[in-house]
């Protein structure tokens, strides 16, 4: 008999947890600052034991990386889902614009959640590392992601350069937003600040789209 249905039902799981965890992070960093939280605190408003936390993350910082990285994780599979072919400029302004629009109620909350803790990371040195771990991870996933987009022909420092441009993109323009008390929506929103770096830092780095 196959373990497979087994061990995907674990992993499903042990994401769970770790999310359920995550969003209790968030939500006391939210209203005490991660000074005023501990992981025993985190780990009791997500219902789990401190030890189950401590399997899971290293910090209480730590446990709001599965939110910070899950707008990056949407951004690169709306990325991969793309045709091979596609200009890597069109290609990257669309799933940016699609990762962080706010279609329903859940998008804008997720949004005010990051909000939140970049807010929180600007007084908290570890929080910060943490966001700065996850962009670094989210740029190092997105190579071969751009890679298969841009063709066997494109030099893989120009597709190195590209990743490392969007990330730096995407991150500058939420954390730009984050400072702000603009909407979700609007020319100051997550997705035109997206845009307007996107365009300034690829200038000259997407591959086969070099300006001369």
């Amino acid at each position: 008999m196959s373990t497979k249905p087994s061990a995907t039902l674990t992993e499903r799981r042990k994401a769970a947890t770790q999310l359920d965890i995550a969003h209790a992070a968030a939500e006391l960093f939210a209203t005490r600052g991660p000074d005023g939280t501990t992981a025993e605190e985190i780990a009791r408003r997500a219902g789990v034991a401190l030890r189950t936390f401590y399997r899971y993350f290293r910090s209480k910082q730590d446990a709001v990386s599965p939110l910070l990285a899950d707008g990056a994780d949407r951004w690169r599979a709306l990325l991969a889902a793309a045709e091979p072919g596609t200009p890597l400029r069109e290609a990257l302004e669309r799933a940016a614009g699609q990762a962080l629009a706010t279609p329903d109620e859940e998008a804008v909350r997720a949004l005010l959640r990051t909000r939140g803790l970049l807010r929180a990371a600007a007084d908290d040195p570890a929080l910060r590392a943490v966001w700065y771990r996850v962009n670094q991870e989210s740029e190092e996933r997105l190579v071969p992601v751009l890679a298969r987009l841009a063709g066997p022909d494109a030099d893989p420092l120009d597709v190195r350069l590209a990743a490392a441009a969007a990330t730096d993109a995407i991150r500058i323009a939420l954390e730009t937003w984050a400072a702000t008390d603009a909407g979700t929506e609007g020319p100051a929103s997550p997705t035109a600040l997206a845009t307007r770096c996107l365009r300034a830092l690829t200038g000259g780095t997407v591959p086969g789209e070099r300006r001369v």
